[in-house]
């Protein structure tokens, strides 16, 4: 039971952490309005999604050049001359805030090691981030809105999204899991489902996933996945309290929640594969090759890069062996 307090109160101090400082109001655009216009646009992009193969694969070449996107970055004045970043401040060893760091309100993790790499390169500093805490459903809208340059914030490549904001090629490869107590009857993505609670985040690929797999008669009729957070910590923290069953999730982030409280567990094997990318303006064109070309050196930099990263912040909450959780050789799109 202490151990399930100690966990459930540092949960719930990130939670109400973001809450209180990192949070950004939707800021979404006014909705379409009614009519031939709109509905055709929907259709469209519908049809896009539909015809869309291997996401993961639907990114330029790498160049080390600047462009228009990247000049403005640099142009910026002062204390304004920052990459400015959505992540997140509460994902354990992804992108968080550790009160034992010795260094007050630092963000650390394996995401925030990819974003300090992102501005060396571009900026000559790791350190000149302007980082902005978003909640998982608002993610795409920052960009959009310009509120911030990219998102690195373990954000799913998907043909829906790619409508909306351009990707890097992927740095990490996961797919959706179970999580639920480890005295609990769920024994995975099945029919253990049935007549259970579901806390999925809002906006993620994992509610997607479920809303889905409902349709289809994949995920048990019974099964509720009625509740969606802001924040997918925030599922934890309903699982804790006992408000929900049973939490699905990117593997990757629910083995960090998992070692955050060791009354829980993974359930079952990943039912689907995914890949995190880096997520830019779709018509930033030069910074999308610019990331591409970064991650191309922070793979093959042996010393103080992605393996690097990984031994530091996700061995001991997922594998000793990275092999499952590397991407593969990239592949790019030809567009002159």
């Amino acid at each position: 039971m202490g151990a399930m307090a100690a966990a459930c109160a540092l949960a719930l101090v990130f939670a109400l952490a973001l809450t209180c400082t990192g949070s950004v109001a939707s800021q979404a655009g006014a909705p379409r309005p009614a009519g031939d216009g709109a509905t055709r646009a929907l259709t469209a992009e519908a049809r896009a999604a539909d015809t869309c193969t291997a996401p993961e694969k639907q990114t330029l070449p790498p160049s080390s050049a600047d462009g228009p996107t990247i000049a403005a970055i640099k142009n910026r004045q002062g204390e304004k001359r920052k990459l400015v970043v959505g992540v997140d401040q509460n994902s354990y060893r992804w992108g968080y805030r550790d009160p034992n760091s010795g260094v007050s309100g630092r963000l650390e993790g394996f995401d925030i090691d990819l974003v300090h790499r992102i501005a060396e390169d571009i900026l000559g500093d790791p350190d000149a981030v302007q980082f902005k805490a978003i909640p998982t459903d608002q993610r795409i809208p920052a960009i959009q809105d310009g509120r911030v340059d990219l998102v690195v914030r373990t954000m799913t490549i998907n043909c829906s999204r790619l409508q909306e904001v351009a990707f890097s090629a992927p740095y990490f490869k996961t797919g959706q899991q179970v999580l639920a107590p480890k005295s609990s009857p769920v024994a995975g993505y099945d029919e253990t489902l049935a007549n259970r609670r579901i806390c999925t985040a809002k906006g993620s690929t994992a509610h997607a996933k479920l809303e889905e797999d409902r349709r289809s008669g994949a995920l048990p009729a019974s099964a509720d996945i009625s509740t969606t957070v802001p924040n997918q910590l925030d599922c934890l923290v309903r699982l804790q309290l006992g408000e929900v069953d049973a939490v699905v999730n990117d593997g990757a982030l629910a083995a960090s929640q998992a070692a955050q409280d060791p009354t829980v567990e993974l359930k079952g094997e990943a039912f689907t594969t995914e890949y995190y990318g880096v997520a830019m303006k779709k018509d930033a064109d030069d910074l999308v090759r610019r990331v591409n070309q970064i991650l191309v050196d922070f793979r093959q930099d042996t010393a103080a890069g992605w393996q690097a990263s990984y031994t530091k912040w996700l061995s001991a909450t997922m594998d000793d062996d990275p092999t499952a959780s590397r991407p593969p050789a990239p592949e790019y799109l030809r567009r002159d």
